[in-house]
Parts: structure tokens; C-alpha cells; sequence
């Protein structure tokens, strides 16, 4: 039986509707929950796949938020090792960064409901073509990463133009939420943190525009993150081919 190991950072962001898929399909699941343990020195060796969460600090929180920097090293280690990454928001901010690419504010938060496109190689991906050429997706974020070197661009939106890329075979970086269901969004809303970022921002998208858009849209989108998941999920299921990194501190 294989295992996978998840990294979260807060209580409030879960792996969401990817948890049951990831059950049914018999993998044992360990969690380190960096709010809880923020000294945890999580090792990938013993695992098959490693998925990084979303969370409300950035990459640039290194000094205050040391766990950042295991996290890191994790995700460098697991592309050393051949092993399926999948990162989601500041998940996927954290495997950019690793891979040598800037992250950085993003010139206005995207938070709500966006319409993603795939590009061309999106559209041919094994794991993002589930999604269609086009889409609505959730979103939640107030930074955004560049495109790494050797890394494949697979999605934008008209206002954020990297929203998932693909490095190497089986390591994948999302910006966007395909893991959310209508429970999860109406929990952000009602988070008082959150609600400030929401206010603080100045969008569009009240809260009520994005309650009224997620009883629309959130069953679209959970239709199509399901065989989006089963795809990475086909990949930590076989052997990867191993993946040569320059070696770095992240200190």
C-alpha cells in the first residue's frame, strides 16, 4: 500500500474533496499540519507523492514562519527522487520557488470565481485536460509565481496569467482551488481573517456575488477536479523517472 504525504498549513484549508479520492483509491495518508507543529522535519523518502496545501502566508515569510523552508527542502527532494508533486496555491507557489522562479504580489488579489483557460499543452496534459479547454475555477490569492525554466505553462486567467504548469513528468503546480466544495468556500467566507483579505481587497465579488456564484458553478468544477485528481493519482500509483536538481539552502 502506498502513502502520501500532505503538508497543510492551516486547519481552515484541508486537502478538501481530493481526501476521499485519495482513500478510496487505498493510499494511506500523513499529515503534517505546520500550525500545529511548526518544527515538524517531515522526510519524503518513505513516501510515493507529496501534495503541499494552500495557506494565508507567502513564500516570503521565510524568517517568521521557519517551517517554510523545511517545506522547501521537501519539495526538492521529492523532484530529486522522481516523485509526483502536486502543489496547490501557495503550494504551487512554494514548487515554482524552488524551481528557481520569482513569487511575488500580485499586482490585485484574485479571489472568487475566474474563467481559467488551458493553453495549448493544458489541453494535451494527462492530468488538466479533465478540465476543458475552459472552465470556472475558485480562486483565493493574493501573489503569483513566474513561469519556471523548464517548466510548461498549462493554465491562465485573463487576470493572472500563470495558473498551472507542469515540471517534468509528474510534478504539477496549481494557483487555483479545484479541491474546494460549497462547505469549504462558505467556511473562507465566514473565517474573519479571510472576510478582511475579501474587504481589504476591493473586488467585484462580494460575498453574496460569490455565495450565489458557488451555488452555480461549484458542481461544474467538482466534475471536472475529480478526474484531474485521479490523474495525479495515476501517477503516484507507478514509478517515476528520477530528476536532476542543482542543490540549494534555504536558509
Amino acid at each position: 500500500m502506498s502513502r502520501l504525504l500532505v503538508f497543510q498549513h492551516v486547519a481552515a484549508e484541508p486537502l478538501g474533496t481530493l481526501d476521499p479520492l485519495i482513500r478510496r483509491r487505498g493510499h494511506r495518508i500523513r499529515f503534517v499540519n505546520f500550525e500545529r507543529d511548526p518544527g515538524a522535519e517531515p522526510s519524503v523518502d518513505r513516501y510515493r507523492g507529496l501534495v503541499v496545501l494552500g495557506g494565508p502566508m507567502n513564500v516570503q515569510d521565510q524568517a517568521t514562519r521557519p517551517h517554510l523552508r523545511t517545506e522547501l527542502r521537501a519539495i526538492e527532494a521529492a523532484l530529486r527522487q522522481g516523485k509526483p508533486v502536486l502543489g496547490i496555491c501557495l503550494g504551487a507557489q512554494l514548487l515554482a520557488h524552488v524551481l528557481g522562479a520569482p513569487v511575488q504580489r500580485h499586482p490585485q488579489p484574485e479571489i472568487g470565481w475566474y474563467d481559467l483557460q488551458l493553453t495549448a499543452a493544458g489541453r494535451a496534459d494527462p492530468v488538466l485536460s479533465a478540465l476543458g479547454a475552459a472552465t470556472p475555477v475558485f480562486q483565493w490569492h493574493a501573489c503569483s509565481y513566474a513561469l519556471p525554466a523548464g517548466a510548461v505553462q498549462l493554465a491562465r486567467t485573463t487576470t493572472c496569467e500563470q495558473q498551472a504548469f507542469r515540471y517534468g513528468d509528474s510534478a504539477y503546480g496549481l494557483q487555483f482551488h479545484p479541491e474546494v466544495d460549497a462547505a469549504l468556500i462558505g467556511r473562507w467566507l465566514a473565517n474573519p481573517s479571510y472576510a478582511q483579505e475579501l474587504a481589504e481587497a476591493g473586488l467585484a465579488q462580494d460575498p453574496d456575488q460569490i455565495r450565489r456564484s458557488t451555488t452555480a458553478l461549484v458542481t461544474q468544477l467538482q466534475a471536472v477536479a475529480e478526474p484531474l485528481f485521479e490523474g495525479f493519482l495515476d501517477l503516484v500509483g507507478r514509478p517515476q523517472r528520477r530528476q536532476v536538481l542543482p542543490s540549494r539552502e534555504w536558509a
